[in-house]
């Protein structure tokens, strides 16, 4: 699986910072290949919005767990983390290092500290589980997952759908209450990791935002999601981006509010995601324009 010599490099941080930039560089000279470590750039069909590297990106160097599912399968945290321990030693064998970037902290995480046994839900019940909401609204769901689990809905977002029906479609499958399955205890991994996220001022980081959803748009961004909006119901559409601008599409919203309401809510989103690194003290933060020989003189 991997031994001391062998080295994770681990380069996340917030959306827009620059890291997809990074990490291919970091490949190139380290002589590796990188791991995706983004839950939307998985899928087939929407390379624009979720910004994909491309097939010049990926011809230089390759990467793994991106373009590779179809819309409407199923894919978790826990189902990455035994792919990518799959993955690693074969990578392993080629160089001393493996790069594996991306935002998606419940990836990166599920990798760096392992990940809760969290048994795999069917369609059946996964079907079942979204149905109360799809009846019921977020109230019928909040009831449920207070009766199935008071300690999980004592603590959770509770405008959250995803994360609610999520827990009750576990709760279902594994008879047990959620909470009682997630121990939290970080497993010991046999290689070492250094993870690095990249740090700028907040105005930049905002200002990249912003030109960054503007350049998707013009890339082509609205006719590739009205090409996937027929299902727009699938768990893997439900992201920053295409839920605005499906409601565009069915007139929800006018075009300049749903590219203002992308930037906005990818902001939040990068907050969001820089608020969860803040709290694990083994990020090493690195300044955006620290010159690549300093980077790499961390591993």
């Amino acid at each position: 699986m991997g031994t001391p010599e062998h080295t994770l490099v681990v380069l996340t941080g917030p959306t827009g910072s620059g890291k997809s930039a990074l990490a291919l560089q970091l490949a190139q000279t380290l002589g590796t290949e990188i791991i995706s470590a983004d839950s939307r750039q998985i899928y087939k069909h929407i390379p624009i919005g979720t910004a994909a590297p491309t097939l010049e990106e990926r011809a230089a160097v390759p990467h793994h767990f991106v373009d590779m599912l179809e819309l409407d399968q199923y894919y978790s945290a826990a189902q990455y983390e035994h792919d990518v321990l799959d993955l690693l030693p074969r990578l392993w064998e080629r160089s001393p290092y493996v790069v594996m970037c991306g935002g998606s902290m419940m990836y990166v995480d599920a990798v760096c500290y392992g990940i809760d046994n969290i048994p795999t839900v069917s369609p059946q019940i996964r079907e079942q589980a979204w149905n109360i909401f799809y009846t019921g609204g977020i109230e019928a769901l909040r009831t449920k997952l207070a009766e199935l689990d008071p300690v999980h809905y004592s603590r959770v977002d509770i405008n959250n759908p995803k994360r609610m029906v999520h827990a009750i479609e576990v709760s279902m499958q594994a008879g047990v209450p959620y909470s009682t399955l997630c121990t939290g205890e970080k497993k010991q991994r046999p290689w070492r990791t250094v993870k690095m996220a990249i740090d700028m001022p907040r105005e930049m980081l905002f200002e990249r935002i912003n030109k960054r959803v503007d350049t998707m748009i013009e890339a082509g961004w609205e006719d590739e999601a009205r090409a996937v909006y027929h299902l727009r119901h699938l768990n893997s559409l439900n992201t920053v981006g295409y839920k605005e601008l499906f409601a565009l599409f069915s007139g929800h919203m006018d075009r300049d509010t749903a590219i203002a309401r992308i930037a906005k809510n990818t902001r939040v989103y990068a907050k969001k995601q820089l608020t969860w690194l803040k709290r694990q003290p083994d990020t090493i933060w690195i300044p955006y324009n620290q010159p690549l020989s300093t980077t790499l003189a961390l591993l």
